[in-house]
């Protein structure tokens, strides 16, 4: 699909509504929103670009009556170790069928049960994933974020309320006395910053997992929301949990290409080099355990081993199943020479989703007045202290509705727009020390990956505090001095989002869900969120 920016910029707009992000929250939150509502959906690069469209799995919902919503309540329940908030959890399950519904009105098109087909009532083709008790993961083959991607792109596209504003990175959040009114944004195209007025501004810019060296993201996951809310006063809340997918394939000219964890839910088997299995040393449910569990055992495997991967194995599966259920697998791994039918996959954990982030309700409000936070961006209380496997789409739907709901019932109340001074580019000059950016970008996701990754101690996390302080001295001496870029900016963002990850872990004396310490291997009696407060 080909994606440009629709309106030219005058470098200021005012609108209703600003949605800083275009996956499947962004988008959602637009089109849910009122006709008569005009709205500026900023995008990072092309619409389709985002965490979405990567996704493969697909989005787990109660959608028959061989499953039920307190079944799915409590498998992520048990998920989150602890540290889900019951209410977000009935929430997000309870509205899951609808939110299907609304997907499926919109145009997506979920797999079918092929003998359900030509039934008066076909049934969606269910599938499983580590952590849940039912065949509940809703798809569109192996390209599940493709499809929601997709039609909602069009939607947007399609909608006249909507602006659309492309290769855009928000810089700073705008507040007047304590209410959120806009944004200033790098219009990448141009290099200038344009200032965004509105009367809400919605934050749903995904996650952070761009901190680690190596991570199955795309390049936008620098946690600009995150960074973009704390320093406009926002709490933020669980940020030590990050999760890390067990498989990701591992071959040098692969980046980041995920191998979705429906294969394991559809019989693959995690192989050692010499070809023995070795996850039910680690967990009675092998294979379909939750993905700390999985990442963690991969890591000590590969530690215990000094091997540069392990294999995932689906080829005992007929072609035919492989190629209608993984066909996007199956194109991507023989672009490499791997021929999933006949071989193993090698794979290797990598940084995937962040569970943390800022502080919300169930309407997506921060605890800034005008200012929202859905998706991956926001800790509303789901996920807990580890992401079961395909909540998070479903996450991203059903706070999508609820903030859209909210802010059309709230923005009557919102004050006029006042005049807001323009960014001042007097002072600034060219970077000419790009080559020291760069290397403070290795050294960050490096430091970030051997200190703060799956397995941690104190004396590790400390070591990399120290760092992330050093780093972010050096950041504000640039920031200060030279023209903001897009690297620029996702460094100084991620910057400031590993130390408040580091402060996170640093202060939970125990090991539950994805954080894991050594020098705290017990869980402790109480489940508490970790909370930070930029405004103490």
């Amino acid at each position: 699909m080909s994606v440009t920016s629709i309106p030219q910029s005058t470098g200021q707009q005012q609108h209703d509504v600003l949605v800083i992000g275009s996956g499947a929250a962004g988008l959602s939150l637009a089109l849910h929103l009122p006709t008569h509502f005009r709205i500026a959906l900023i995008s990072k690069a092309d619409l389709n670009q985002g965490s979405t469209f990567w996704a493969q799995g697909g989005m787990a919902a109660v959608l028959h009556t061989r499953d039920t919503i307190d079944s799915h309540v409590q498998d992520t329940l048990n998920a989150g170790d602890g540290l889900c908030h019951r209410d977000a959890v009935e929430f997000t399950v309870r509205n899951s069928r609808r939110c299907v519904d609304w997907l499926v009105e919109q145009g997506v098109d979920f797999d079918l049960r092929e003998d359900s087909k030509e039934s008066d009532s076909p049934e969606f083709h269910l599938t499983m994933e580590g952590g849940h008790s039912h065949r509940r993961i809703i798809h569109a083959a192996d390209a599940t974020g493709r499809a929601i991607s997709d039609v909602l792109i069009e939607k947007a596209q399609a909608a006249p309320n909507i602006d659309i504003f492309t290769h855009r990175v928000a810089v700073d959040l705008i507040t007047t006395e304590g209410r959120c009114n806009g944004a200033y944004i790098l219009n990448q195209q141009t290099g200038h910053v344009e200032l965004f007025q509105a009367k809400s501004v919605v934050l749903a810019t995904g996650g952070a997992s761009k901190v680690y060296l190596y991570t199955s993201n795309p390049d936008g996951a620098s946690g600009d929301g995150i960074a973009m809310a704390w320093r406009a006063g926002c709490s933020v809340a669980n940020l030590e949990f990050n999760q890390f997918h067990p498989t990701c394939l591992y071959h040098p000219k692969a980046k980041s290409f995920l191998i979705t964890e429906a294969i394991r839910g559809e019989g693959g088997k995690l192989l050692l080099p010499d070809g023995s299995q070795f996850m039910q040393r680690f967990d009675s449910r092998g294979e379909l355990a939750p993905r700390d569990i999985v990442a963690r055992a991969i890591d000590h495997e590969m530690k215990r081993l000094g091997a540069d991967c392990v294999f995932l194995d689906i080829s005992h599966k007929p072609v035919s199943f492989l190629q209608s259920h993984f066909p996007n697998i199956m194109a991507r791994t023989r672009e490499f020479g791997i021929d999933i039918s006949k071989e193993p996959i090698p794979v290797v954990p990598a940084a995937h989703y962040t569970c943390g982030g800022v502080v919300v309700d169930t309407n997506g409000a921060t605890d800034v007045e005008g200012l929202y936070a859905i998706g991956e961006t926001s800790s509303t209380g789901l996920h807990g202290a580890n992401r079961m496997a395909s909540n998070s789409l479903l996450e991203c739907i059903v706070y999508a509705e609820a903030a859209a709901a909210h802010i059309e019932k709230n923005i009557d109340k919102a004050p006029p727009l006042t005049a807001v001074p323009p960014w001042d580019e007097s002072q600034v000059t060219n970077s000419d020390e790009d080559v020291v950016i760069s290397h403070n970008w290795d050294e960050l996701r490096r430091f970030m990956w051997d200190y703060v990754g799956i397995v941690r101690t104190d004396k590790r996390l400390q070591r990399a505090q120290h760092r992330a302080q050093l780093l972010q001295a050096e950041i504000a001496e640039y920031y200060s001095n030279y023209k903001v870029s897009n690297d620029l900016l996702e460094l100084r963002n991620l910057a400031m989002v590993a130390e408040l990850m580091i402060r996170c872990a640093i202060s939970r004396k125990e090991s539950r869900g994805l954080h894991y310490t050594l020098d705290y291997p017990d869980l402790l009696d109480e489940a508490v969120d970790t909370i930070l407060c930029s405004r103490d």
